[in-house]
């Protein structure tokens, strides 16, 4: 139970992390494309599926988006929600399925690519599908923005975040390493 409980006590922490790093002003990746902006909460939630496992991740991921939206954080509502959790959820299920097999640098960054790369690709369809169904645009009216817009702005984002994590993962993984040792 010892262990449950101090599980429990670090998803606390991390989503605590996650949810007040959504309130770090975020900022567009490309002129012309101002609604899909970094969000800097996208990092502990990789982080976390690199120190704890995909689930925890993924988690992670959910409960940080729905609870920042709940708080008011997400500009873009219930579509912005929806969309962000498609977006680094399949980005931190790639990437930390890769990486968990095998913990290395290497095998980081195999992962973080394959990541950006599964979220890039997912997104094109996510878009075409619900972009239409919450905005209530024609499938034509998002089709034009594919290549110039949501390829680049999704291979942005996932490459910061990819970059940041791999900066910061390396200071902070002896903290979470022996957290992890502690909750078995």
């Amino acid at each position: 139970m010892k262990n449950r409980s101090l599980w429990l006590a670090t998803m606390g922490i991390m989503l605590a992390i996650t949810v007040a790093a959504s309130f770090i002003p975020t900022f567009p990746l490309l002129p012309g494309v101002g609604y899909i902006r970094y969000e800097f909460s996208d990092l502990p939630m990789l982080i976390s599926a690199f120190a704890f496992g995909t689930p925890a991740g993924l988690i992670l991921a959910v409960l940080s988006i729905v609870l920042n939206f709940f708080l008011g954080g997400a500009e873009s509502g219930p579509y912005g929600m929806l969309m962000h959790i498609i977006a680094i959820g399949t980005y931190v299920l790639v990437a930390s399925l890769i990486y968990n097999r095998n913990k290395t640098r290497k095998r980081a960054l195999i992962g973080m690519l394959f990541g950006i790369v599964a979220m890039t690709l997912i997104m094109i369809p996510a878009n075409l599908i619900v972009t239409p169904l919450f905005l209530g645009i024609p499938v034509a009216a998002v089709k034009p923005l594919i290549l110039p817009a949501i390829i680049p702005v999704n291979l942005l984002k996932g490459l910061l975040t990819a970059i940041l994590t791999f900066i910061l993962y390396k200071r902070i993984s002896p903290l979470l390493h022996k957290w992890r040792q502690t909750i078995g």
